[in-house]
């Protein structure tokens, strides 16, 4: 069973950093996009950021653009997400996603994931909480 495991949330300070982690449980993962999501309450799942298979492309949203970076470990099959300068909108459950490899035969499709990332990155994780606040 693919699966996806968040770390790193937590309470941070407005100005504050974080780094979120997500191992994957197959390494199959590496050939894949993955990204994050996250869900404020009362609110809507965000599409936040994403990177290739090969980490040649990113994409971030116009909100974290310049605070948020990520990056992958193929070694570990993990995807991290460094947060800088927090703000108390940040505040929000962070999920990990990634395509599935098993709707994917023949490789990643970054087009595809860019068009209509809440349909491609369709594995999740459980999620992890970070608070922003002083």
């Amino acid at each position: 069973q693919v699966q996806l495991v968040e770390n790193g949330g937590g309470l941070v300070q407005p100005g504050g950093s974080l780094r979120l982690s997500c191992a994957a449980s197959e390494r199959t993962f590496n050939g894949y996009a993955m990204g994050w999501f996250r869900q404020a309450p009362g609110k809507e799942r965000e599409f936040v950021t994403a990177i290739s298979s090969t980490s040649a492309d990113t994409y971030y949203a116009t909100s974290v653009k310049g605070r948020f970076t990520i990056s992958r470990d193929y070694a570990k099959n993990t995807v991290y997400l460094q947060m800088d300068n927090l703000k108390p909108e940040d505040t929000a459950v962070y999920y990990c996603a990634a395509e599935d490899p098993r709707h994917h035969l023949y490789g990643s499709i970054w087009d595809a994931v860019m068009e209509n990332p809440y349909r491609y990155l369709e594995v999740w994780g459980q999620g992890t909480l970070v608070t922003v606040s002083s």
